[in-house]
């Protein structure tokens, strides 16, 4: 029982190094590796501490995150934003409001070629912000829209967040893929709604654009073929049992290249670049990954998940409250700390607890991501809206804080949603696997 406390001092004394400035891969070793010496000695910190980091990153399995990171910038450097953005503007941005909603439209369409939150904000970003500007959006509207639609990014696939938790917890990354779809479109259909609801509100917030004819829009729907077919063929062919999740990464990273070639876009400045975001994106989190990699080893040696399980157990409290609890804890948690980072950090402490709860591994994971998501849009640093701050140039941080909000609600009432109705997370994956 003691080194269980143990186990649980130490998960403070991360979160306390995390919150004081320490990167978090360099604060999980490093509490890791410490607190397996104070429960073994010398020689068992040096083999954690030789066989881990290898063992962590070694699996074959692992490929599919610089594959999925090599597509997501590929296809940033394809143009493909600026034909998302113009095709659901064709239809919609004549309308009051309709170029904010454009904006979370193409952030859903982009995100299913990128997988990375960050990435979305930055790409959208740079072709939407622009427009709004032009067409006199409020500052505000026009930024907290942009953040909170880079947040679809994590959850609609391929979602390096979704592969790293089924990494963690040993789930089907084909089926996380797919039970991630409805919640994904669920999440940009509030964001509409929340934008339309504010704009109805306060009219001024956002003027009508021109409205575009039938011919532009039938020449912007053929600009948008290749998104559409490297989406079908990456998770299509995943759902159709083709390849595997590593095998569609490759084909994916592959189609993004050729896309960027033919579209101009891949300079060999572009070229270099590209490869060098990469192997950055990636050794980042594999880093990261290696720190919670000891981190987990030390916190298996407490029994510190067993101790949560016994008490949970012993409380009285009912599935749903302990789940309530989580996730209010994840909340504040991603107020402080990145997406991975938290997942990283506190999966493999609470998927034993959720399996002992009787709730579905596949469902935790959609759920566990799309709490993540609130968090890249939460103050105080929440990524996201770092991000479009720094894309719009001459924004202050305080005027995309003031938009959010109406967004954080529309996450909560999605969040609200999946908890209260798990089928919207299951039904695919139970019907297609």
């Amino acid at each position: 029982m003691s080194e269980a406390y143990l186990g649980l001092g130490g998960f403070i004394a991360a979160l306390v190094l995390i919150a004081l400035g320490l990167p978090v891969a360099v604060a999980m070793g490093a509490i890791g590796v410490v607190g397996y010496w104070y429960l073994n000695g010398w020689m068992g910190a040096a083999y954690v501490l030789g066989s881990t980091p290898f063992e962590s990153i070694f699996p074959y399995s692992f490929s599919v995150i610089p594959l999925f990171v090599m597509m997501g910038v590929f296809a940033s450097h394809a143009g493909l934003s600026r034909s998302l953005f113009d095709v659901i503007n064709s239809f919609i941005g004549h309308r009051r409001g309709g170029l904010a909603v454009t904006t979370v439209g193409a952030s859903a369409f982009f995100g299913a070629i990128c997988g990375s939150s960050l990435a979305t904000v930055a790409t959208i970003g740079r072709v939407a912000l622009p427009e709004m500007k032009r067409h006199g959006y409020d500052e505000s509207l026009s930024t907290a829209t942009v953040a909170a639609g880079g947040t679809l990014g994590v959850l609609i696939p391929p979602s390096v967040l979704l592969v790293v938790y089924g990494l963690l917890t040993q789930s089907s990354i084909g089926q996380l893929f797919i039970g991630a779809l409805i919640p994904g479109l669920l999440g940009a259909a509030l964001y509409a709604a929340a934008i339309m609801i504010k704009v109805q509100m306060k009219p001024e917030l956002a003027p009508r654009a021109e409205r575009m004819g039938w011919s532009a829009r039938l020449t912007f729907m053929g600009q948008i073929w290749p998104v559409v077919a490297l989406f079908a063929l990456v998770i299509g062919g995943i759902y159709l049992g083709w390849f595997s999740p590593t095998e569609a990464a490759a084909i994916g990273a592959v189609g993004a290249f050729f896309l960027a070639q033919i579209s101009g876009g891949l300079t060999f400045a572009a070229l270099r670049a590209s490869v060098f975001e990469t192997a950055g994106l990636t050794g980042m989190i594999f880093f990261i990954l290696i720190g919670a990699a000891l981190f987990n080893s030390f916190l298996e040696e407490t029994g510190l998940p067993q101790l949560l399980i016994g008490l949970i157990q012993n409380s009285g409290l009912s599935p749903l409250l302990v789940m309530v609890l989580i996730l209010v804890f994840y909340v504040v948690l991603g107020c402080f700390m990145d997406s991975m980072s938290m997942i990283l950090l506190t999966v493999p402490l609470l998927a034993p607890v959720a399996t002992e709860l009787d709730y579905n591994l596949i469902w935790f994971g959609i759920v566990v991501v799309t709490v993540a998501e609130i968090g890249l849009i939460t103050p105080p640093i929440g990524m996201n809206l770092f991000i479009v701050q720094a894309a719009a140039g001459d924004v202050k941080l305080a005027t995309v804080v003031k938009g959010i909000l109406p967004f954080i609600l529309a996450d909560f009432t999605r969040l609200a949603l999946l908890v209260a109705f798990p089928l919207l997370v299951l039904w695919l994956p139970q019907a297609m696997f």
